[in-house]
């Protein structure tokens, strides 16, 4: 295990990573912008062509913090269902909260159609979609919530999350064989998900609702450490069961249906990037972990968007092919060389 010290290090490596994928996602996209030019704009300079500070400040900036949000959200809520649930497996999605957020997508973008014959969009603008998902996610953390207060047993939670996982996912098929062309194309763009597509008012909001889950999960940091050696040991150490699992679960829900509302639901990314860390870090220690995980996250993202502008072409590759393609041979190759997973 690594010393305190090394740990410091470890974290300016890793904010100077986050920094450079940062400037490298900036200065990336469909108009080119030389490197010294996107840095005199972000230092408030002067550039060769005026119109690079309106690109710059109106579209990538926004886009690149929403990655990070994004990127570093989706790894928390893993790294906490992971631990809650001891599964290497787990991820933001096991709960059935992201599938309940594509299902209140799929109502407003197929259902309303196919229901009034209009287009859903006419009349409830472009952030009835971030809104339609958010109920939707909310509506299945409210019933998890109260799974989660009658069910002692954290695998049979588990169970019953991959359930409505599983009712929901039924139901958006059910939806989208009955759609018209034009609304089933909505949807599956919208399952590609985005980055960029956010107005400054929902980055306000993500913003908000990520610094929250991040506070709850700072807030449990005793009784994530308990949970790794299981729930009796975590009782015997005064841990709240019930409590702590319920305010998880509340931090994970916040996270992942609020990503998922606002930028589609983005995969691979909460599985995965918590083994990344573990793995670097060589620790179980969540005080390392949360931030650990976050910055890692971030900077997945921050790349992966990068990689999805196709270089001077307005075309965009969908971000969920780009984070499996991109992320799973890191992760399997992490795996191969250490020759174990940390859990």
């Amino acid at each position: 295990m690594q010393r305190p010290r090394s740990y410091r290090i470890s974290f300016i490596l890793i904010g100077l990573a986050l920094l450079c994928s940062w400037v490298l996602n900036i200065g990336s996209g469909s108009v080119h912008i030389p490197f010294e030019d996107t840095v005199s704009i972000l230092l408030r300079g002067k550039p060769q062509i005026e119109a690079w500070s309106y690109i710059v400040w109106n579209y990538r900036l926004p886009k690149s913090f929403t990655a990070i949000l994004v990127g570093g959200g989706l790894s928390l809520s893993g790294l906490l269902m992971q631990t809650l649930f001891r599964n290497p497996l787990a991820g933001p999605f096991v709960l059935g909260i992201s599938s309940g957020a594509s299902l209140g997508a799929a109502l407003l973008l197929m259902g309303v159609t196919m229901i009034t014959g209009m287009a859903s969009f006419s009349f409830l603008g472009d952030i009835s979609l971030a809104l339609a998902a958010s109920v939707g996610s909310f509506l299945v953390l409210s019933v998890v919530m109260v799974v989660a207060q009658r069910v002692k047993d954290t695998m049979a939670l588990l169970i019953i999350g991959l359930m409505f996982g599983s009712i929901t996912s039924a139901i958006v098929s059910v939806l989208a064989y009955f759609s018209s062309a034009e609304s089933l194309q909505r949807f599956i763009f919208w399952s590609f998900g985005s980055v960029g597509n956010l107005t400054p008012n929902q980055i306000f909001l993500l913003t908000g609702i990520v610094i929250i889950g991040l506070l709850l999960s700072m807030l449990s940091l005793k009784p994530l450490n308990a949970f790794l050696l299981g729930e009796h040991y975590a009782q015997s150490l005064g841990v709240s069961l019930k409590k702590s699992r319920l305010i998880i679960i509340i931090a994970t829900g916040l996270l992942a249906g609020g990503i998922t509302a606002f930028a589609g639901p983005i995969a691979f990314v909460g599985l995965a990037v918590p083994h990344l860390t573990r793995q670097i870090f060589d620790t179980m220690e969540h005080k390392v972990l949360i931030p650990a995980v976050f910055l890692y996250g971030a900077i997945l993202m921050l790349l992966c968007d990068t990689l999805a502008q196709w270089p001077n072409s307005a075309s965009v590759l969908p971000i969920n092919a780009i984070t499996s393609l991109v992320g799973a041979p890191v992760v399997i190759w992490l795996l191969v060389r250490k020759r174990k997973m940390l859990f």
